[in-house]
């Protein structure tokens, strides 16, 4: 770890990373969600299982779900067991997903019902465990790499040149010992080839002095087989120590030849996985982001009709209120021309006035709320 830089360090351990941005928060908040609702699906055949001990933990609403959910997964092993109406089984299945999103909407809107049947309900371990295991791991991945800084992934690849460079040097190394080792071992045939000779040479030098030093010949003799075991064992131990050196840093080279491929093919996997997966979340943004701005734009369509239809029914109030202040002009005259006719008269005319401005008054109020009312049921119905 002391040669390791602290930006390599930083990207081994995730535990060091933070989020430090909206978007990552919401990529991890869609990834936690996601595992929340995998967790849930993994616990749903066991709560099932004892819907009678959960029901009132559960609610009348999350029961009759489950058992909905319950009837569809029936009818559907069903069907697959009696293959035949493929059409009638798709609908079964579109059915089954609608009803398994609806109970995990349930869940998710009590958390606290969930944490209690997380510690409440036992389930074996099972393929699901596996799956939600390398989803989490494939989230601490995914914040690495978008918490990982370009510094940081330079560290990581300098990291690596480094490591390729002590590898060639571990390999000049072990070519140098081999080269040392053929160098020793012709060394090693010319001396004994050497000593072969001058072998050769006492040899010739005792036959021709056999009779004179017999005694001192055979002692050169032993001398010489005992220095040239000597020499030999000598150069055997020799040998027998740089193989054992060459190949200790095959050895060892190899291990970090496999040790780096084994590391290589696993970077490049999760690489290609993150890619892959942020494309996927990169299409759905776009499909999600473009049925809200059609829905936006049909809204903002409805408010503009309904706005121009008020401004039409703001001009017919201004009409009415004119006309009704004609009506109340009109009164005025009809009460001072009244009042030039006898006390009688004036009475009846004045009763009559009056009983005649009541009337249009309630017949203009009449029609008013009546063109109110029919313009409120249709603002109402345009926006429903």
């Amino acid at each position: 770890k002391a040669g390791i830089p602290l930006g390599v360090m930083k990207v081994l351990d995730p535990r060091q990373l933070k989020p430090d941005s909206i978007e990552t928060e919401r990529i991890l908040t869609v990834f936690d969600e996601t595992i929340v609702k995998l967790e849930i699906t993994r616990l749903i055949p066991r709560i099932i299982g004892s819907l009678e001990r959960f029901a009132r933990m559960l609610g009348p609403e999350i029961t009759s779900s489950l058992l909905e959910h319950q009837k569809l997964s029936g009818e559907i092993q069903d069907l697959l067991a009696n293959p035949g109406d493929e059409e009638r089984r798709r609908a079964v299945e579109q059915h089954l997903k609608c009803s398994l999103r609806n109970t995990l909407r349930l869940f998710l809107a009590n958390p606290l019902l969930y944490h209690g049947l997380k510690y409440e309900v036992w389930v074996r371990e099972s393929p699901a465990d596996v799956f939600i295991k390398a989803f989490k791991q494939f989230r601490d991945f995914t914040l690495e790499r978008l918490l990982t800084s370009p510094d940081e992934e330079k560290e990581k690849i300098q990291f690596m040149e480094d490591i390729s460079l002590r590898v060639e040097k571990n390999t000049e190394t072990i070519s140098a010992l081999q080269a040392e080792l053929e160098a020793a071992i012709q060394t090693r045939d010319e001396e004994v080839n050497s000593k072969d000779k001058k072998i050769e040479n006492l040899k010739t030098s005792m036959e021709n002095l056999a009779k004179d030093c017999k005694a001192d010949i055979q002692q050169i003799t032993k001398e010489g087989e005992k220095q040239q075991k000597e020499d030999e064992k000598a150069s055997q131990d020799r040998c027998a120590r740089l193989e054992q050196d060459v190949l200790r840093l095959i050895t060892q080279f190899k291990a970090l030849v496999l040790e780096h491929r084994a590391s290589e093919l696993v970077l490049r996997k999760k690489k290609c996985q993150t890619e892959r997966e942020i494309e996927k979340w990169v299409q759905k943004y776009d499909i999600d982001m473009a049925e809200k701005q059609a829905t936006y734009e049909e809204v903002e369509a409805v408010y503009n009709k309904e706005k121009a239809q008020l401004a039409l029914l703001m001009e017919k109030h201004a009409l009415l209120l004119q006309e009704y202040t004609e009506i109340q002009e009109e009164r005025r005259m009809l009460k001072e021309k009244a009042e030039e006719a006898a006390r009688e008269a004036a009475r009846r005319n004045d009763a009559a006035t009056y009983i005649q401005a009541f009337w249009k008054g309630y017949l203009v109020r009449s029609i008013y709320k009546s063109k109110l009312k029919k313009g409120k049921g249709k603002g109402k119905g345009r926006g429903k």
